[in-house]
């Protein structure tokens, strides 16, 4: 029995080197080869839940390091808001007043010192172009404008008097916020429309009060509301075409020639203009577009807002730093979690996998909220200021997926540095 002991464990060592060199064969009898024992594999659920168990238990500091973050992504979504919301009141304005309008007007003459006048007929003409819907004018008055007589004529508040056709406000798409425009009665006698900043500089806020004009009061009839497609109009007060010739001196030539015609229409009506105003000399004559102003404020709205969104970046890598610093710590502070999680199975790769969890999980709070506060901020600033609120989606999108590019770049070298800490000495450390 003796020496049984000794060749029995000889026996069993040679078994167990066998199963080590043919990676454990199974005692089955069925040559069957079973492989060495792996960790099993966490699933979507276990990484989550592994992933938000330092965050749950250090909720200050999380909030802190999420903090850098929201605002980075605040900062950026509220610059495109804004922005937005500032193109879509444009836009939606310049559907309501229309691209179709144009405005002739005299240009330089060929011989110096010669003044370009437009024909007394010029509105009839441009009215038998074919395309044209509404045609109306408005003529130069040299004359000054003051609240009362007693004000000297050099104290004026720089109003321009303009002579304006019955169709003039049809043309602009003006509305009347005040009284009523000028009509067949009102043309022939003293009476006057202001324009919106024209009132406002008189200090004139309703229809009925009284002006000087030239050397006598006019009745102001009616005070526009803001034309900004005829900012010129704005600043102008406008009498009849009639009264202005008979009071004034107009001489009844026409400065500027509005048109509004069809909207495909309106590019073959740009070429005829000229020609049908003045056949003989239609180089003198110029044609503008007032809504391309419009339309290029509109396309170059937030071409400005390049400093707030570089602003935005660098808070956005600030909280990934913050976060980083964060992720660095809590692997320092949890040594102990990561050796016993270590001397009980887990892989290296599945430490990784938990601190780059933990670090995206703190960043998409972080940009969760920056999302939240960044739309907040944009509809409290469209409210006051009138506009519509626009938040636009590739903007969230793009910020909330820089947030998640920034978290895992941020917990890569935690969760590397974490996953090579050996489980005895982290043991024996903690």
């Amino acid at each position: 029995m003796a020496a049984a002991g000794p060749r029995a464990r000889r026996r069993l060592d040679g078994r167990l080197m066998a199963r080590r060199k043919l990676g454990r064969r199974g005692s089955a009898g069925d040559g069957s080869v079973r492989r060495g024992l792996s960790p099993a594999r966490l699933s979507p659920r276990d990484v989550l839940h592994v992933g938000s168990g330092g965050l749950r238990s250090r909720p200050l500091r999380v909030a802190l390091s999420a903090l850098g973050i929201a605002i980075g992504i605040a900062t950026m979504i509220s610059v495109v808001g804004v922005s937005a919301s500032s193109k879509e009141q444009l836009l939606r304005r310049l559907d309501e007043l229309g691209t179709n309008m144009l405005v002739a007007t005299p240009g330089e003459s060929m011989f110096a010192g010669e003044k370009v006048k437009l024909s007394r007929n010029a509105v009839g003409r441009v009215s038998r172009i074919d395309g044209v819907e509404h045609a109306g004018a408005t003529g130069s008055v040299e004359t000054s404008l003051r609240r009362n007589e007693k004000i000297p004529e050099d104290d004026g508040v720089g109003i321009k008097v303009q002579a304006a056709s019955q169709g003039l406000l049809k043309v602009i798409r003006g509305e009347v916020g005040s009284g009523t425009w000028l009509n067949e009665a009102s043309g022939h006698y003293p009476a006057v429309v202001l324009g919106h900043i024209s009132a406002q500089r008189l200090g004139i806020g309703k229809a009925g009060q009284q002006v000087w004009l030239g050397d006598r009061y006019f009745t102001v009839v009616g005070i526009l509301d803001p034309l900004p497609l005829a900012p010129e109009i704005e600043r102008s007060a406008l009498v009849g075409w009639d009264v202005a010739e008979d009071l004034l001196g107009f001489d009844g030539h026409p400065t500027s020639v509005y048109e509004r015609s069809a909207n495909d229409t309106v590019s073959d009506v740009r070429d005829l203009l000229p020609a049908t105003i003045d056949p003989e000399n239609p180089q003198d004559i110029e044609v503008t577009d007032p809504s391309a102003k419009l339309k290029a404020r509109a396309a170059t709205e937030g071409a400005f807002n390049s400093l707030l969104l570089g602003l935005g970046g660098i808070a956005l890598l600030v909280g990934g730093v913050g976060v980083a610093n964060t992720m660095i710590i809590s692997v320092l502070e949890r040594r102990y979690e990561i050796g016993l999680r270590r001397s009980l199975g887990a892989a290296r790769g599945q430490i990784r996998v938990q601190f780059v969890t933990e670090s995206l999980l703190l960043s998409g709070l972080g940009g969760a909220a920056g999302v939240v506060l960044g739309a907040a901020a944009t509809a409290v600033f469209a409210h006051l200021d009138g506009l519509p609120w626009v938040v636009p989606l590739w903007s969230v999108a793009g910020g909330f997926g820089a947030t998640l590019v920034i978290g895992t770049l941020a917990g890569l070298y935690p969760a590397v540095r974490a996953a090579r800490l050996s489980p005895t000495l982290a043991l024996h450390a903690a």
